[in-house]
């Protein structure tokens, strides 16, 4: 019995459910770059050109291997997994269809067509790549309000024994985070990630990108991502032996050009399944008990995928899809064009835009707390926002970028994964960055016109949302500030923002 395998183009990996139990000699394996993939947003280039780069390389793989791969290349016809289903069945006697489960909401919805439509069987295996399933979550999220990571992550480093000795933490502690918020001088030596030299696969996709998505937002020029896993994996150990140790104690901080700090950079070559959660996992752990690097870095790398990925994706899954029209907060404004041009005078925000637009990439702190927190401050309606998340960065996929968005950026779903706004003024980027040096405005002035906007931007979003805010208990000392505030001083915060967002 022939069954088609289709295997989507975040699920690069030999050791995918799907492909566990293929039949080499009859079972068909099905990769197709979709139109309406690339283009249902307009992805960064460079996004694009590493995701179909690595789609290829993983096909050429499994030929080699003896797998029978049908490999669709990018083609108008074929605008949906549908189509590329349909043409395939067509010149094919396929009995069955397989897959792993799709990352993503709208495909699942894709997806539960084909029964009907087909009349062929669909098979839907976990995607056990996650180390927490779909199911293994709702029964952690049963009868909670709020869900707390915290408690989540403890879990999984129980479960999979992750930094423990004798059924409690290494080191004495669950969570170093403390420990990581350090600045960094601005003389601190920093190795770059590893980078790779293309070959022709990347060369031939660059110019695809170029003559088709030309419109598209981001840079091509230096395209340097690993586009297979023997490229990934040295990328990881790189990171392991030459950045880590680091990591932890730096991981917040932020300096003019320098876009990658100590972070690890293989985010997206784990959303892709280039790289795989647990040996990400593991050899961070085996780095700290060989004495290569200090706790802290070891548990704040480990907490990011076994901790807040596995939770992000278990959210995701939990809520939607009323999760993607949550806007607690009612945000109306419309994205910054300089969102997209860099054209700004606030220096913080002009850095991160612009190595957003070279790298596909930036890192979580620059996410969160400068393009996010300004986006949050200005009220910006949570369906741009995730646009703009979902479009400029390599590692993005709906399920990572949206809670992300929803939950931690904008407060849209009413604290479920925040328990406060992660709003912050101006003292809070010139505290874990240098960028203030170098800009425009005055950090250290509250109001007028040489003042830095996200000083009287922050406390005119306590002002705006108070009635929503007011009763959080973790906001209930800063509201108590506000209260105290003379009406002239809350005037001018409010005629500065004013006249701040309407130049915008």
């Amino acid at each position: 019995m022939t069954k088609l395998i289709l295997v989507f183009g975040d699920q690069l990996s030999s050791n995918i459910s799907s492909l566990r139990n293929c039949n080499q000699t009859n079972d068909i394996i099905l990769m197709s770059e979709v139109y309406n993939e690339a283009t249902h947003v307009k992805h960064h280039k460079k996004k694009l050109v590493l995701i179909f780069s690595a789609m290829r390389h993983f096909a050429k793989e499994l030929n080699s291997k003896g797998y029978n791969v049908k490999y669709i290349y990018l083609n108008e016809n074929i605008k949906s997994f549908t189509d590329a289903i349909d043409t395939t069945i067509q010149k094919n006697k396929i009995k069955e269809i397989l897959l792993t489960e799709p990352s993503e909401y709208r495909v699942t919805k894709e997806i539960k067509t084909w029964q009907s439509k087909f009349s062929i069987n669909i098979q839907i295996l976990e995607d056990d790549r996650f180390l927490c399933s779909r199911e293994e979550f709702k029964n952690f999220a049963l009868n909670k309000k709020q869900l707390i990571m915290e408690t989540f992550y403890r879990n999984m480093r129980k479960k999979y024994n992750i930094l423990m000795q004798n059924g409690k933490p290494v080191g004495g502690k669950w969570n170093f985070d403390k420990e990581n918020r350090n600045k960094a001088p601005n003389n601190l030596n920093i190795n770059f990630p590893l980078f790779f030299k293309i070959d022709e696969i990347p060369k031939e996709v660059i110019l695809l990108v170029n003559h088709k998505f030309n419109d598209h937002f981001g840079d091509l020029e230096n395209f340097n991502f690993a586009t297979k896993r023997t490229e990934a994996l040295k990328s990881l150990h790189y990171f392991i032996q030459n950045r880590l140790s680091l990591f932890g104690k730096y991981q917040d901080s932020m300096l003019e050009g320098h876009p990658w700090m100590f972070h690890s950079h293989i985010s997206m070559y784990i959303n892709l399944g280039l790289l795989l959660p647990n040996e990400c996992i593991n050899a961070a752990e085996n780095a700290y008990h060989q004495g290569l690097v200090p706790i802290n870095a070891a548990e704040g790398f480990i907490r990011q995928i076994l901790g807040w990925r596995e939770y992000i994706n278990g959210v995701y899954w939990l809520k939607m899809p009323k999760y993607q029209n949550l806007n607690f907060l009612n945000a109306k404004k419309n994205l910054p064009q300089f969102y997209w041009t860099a054209e700004t005078k606030l220096n913080c925000l002009k850095q991160c835009i612009n190595e957003t637009q070279q790298n596909a990439y930036a890192h979580h702190i620059q996410r969160l707390m400068i393009l996010g927190n300004f986006l949050l401050l200005i009220g910006t309606n949570p369906r741009y926002v995730n646009e703009w998340y979902l479009i400029v960065y390599a590692d993005a996929f709906e399920w990572v970028e949206m809670p992300n968005v929803n939950g931690m950026v904008l407060y849209a779903d009413e604290g479920l994964l925040s328990s406060k706004p992660y709003a912050a003024s101006g003292a809070y980027i010139n505290k874990m960055s240098n960028y203030c040096k170098n800009c425009s405005y005055n950090v250290k002035e509250k109001n007028g016109p040489s003042a830095c906007p996200f000083n009287y931007l922050y406390w005119n979003f306590l002002i705006k949302n108070k009635n929503k805010l007011k009763t959080n208990h973790r906001m209930k000392i800063i509201y108590s500030t506000l209260d105290k505030m003379p009406k002239e001083k809350i005037d001018s915060i409010k005629a500065d923002s004013r006249c701040f967002i309407e130049s915008i």
